[in-house]
């Protein structure tokens, strides 16, 4: 059975709106300048080699977790995919064996229909230095601090889903009626963070 390696998929940045209220809705401080200049510098997520399955997400900014520290990190980054595939997001293998980097919703799971929400499908990862030896996990702007690997899946004879999305962490389950109605989730946000 041969697969086909290309589908349409694909990573773009949000628009700079987006990925300037997702910052200042975390840091009112933050100044407008730098937020531009991270958001002139982001990198979309590549594939370190030929035999990758991960793409390499990159930091828009450095930061430093200590053990037990969480941050919250607005990639700038969407993902286009067809219905039938689903990004799913780990921690960078190094960085897990290291620290013991965890993502906090285990794993991440960015469905198709994300990309249609009205925050533009912006892929936020939250992770956690959990290491048991107080190490100290330090993250370069521009450095890879997790990956992701398009995956197809199936649904099954009887699936009967009929509900579209509008939002993100939890969102589908405010499906009521077939709509979806806006979850929102509070997200503790650690000083000092950007450095």
């Amino acid at each position: 059975m041969a697969l086909e390696r290309k589908v349409n998929i694909k990573f773009e940045k949000v628009s700079y709106g987006q990925f300037y209220d997702a910052y200042k809705n975390l840091n009112q401080e933050l100044f407008d300048d730098v937020i531009g200049e991270m958001y002139d510098e982001l990198k979309l997520p590549t594939r370190s080699t030929t035999g990758s399955a991960g793409y390499d997400f990159k930091s828009p900014f450095a930061f430093s977790l200590a053990a037990g520290e969480t941050i919250l990190i607005p990639t700038g980054i969407r993902a286009i995919m067809p219905e039938s595939v689903v990004l799913m997001v780990f921690p960078r293998s190094g960085l897990g064996f290291k620290f013991r980097e965890q993502m906090d919703n285990t794993v991440g799971i960015i469905d198709s229909d994300y990309q249609f929400s009205d925050n533009e499908g912006h892929i936020m990862l939250k992770v956690t230095n959990d290491s048991k030896t107080n190490k100290v996990m330090e993250v370069e702007r521009g450095k890879g601090f997790a990956q992701g690997i398009f995956l197809p899946y199936l649904v099954t004879d009887d699936d009967a889903a009929t509900g579209t999305r509008n939002g993100g962490f939890g969102s589908t389950d405010s499906v009521c009626d077939g709509r979806l109605t806006t979850a929102y989730t509070t997200v503790d946000y650690s000083e000092g963070v950007l450095s």
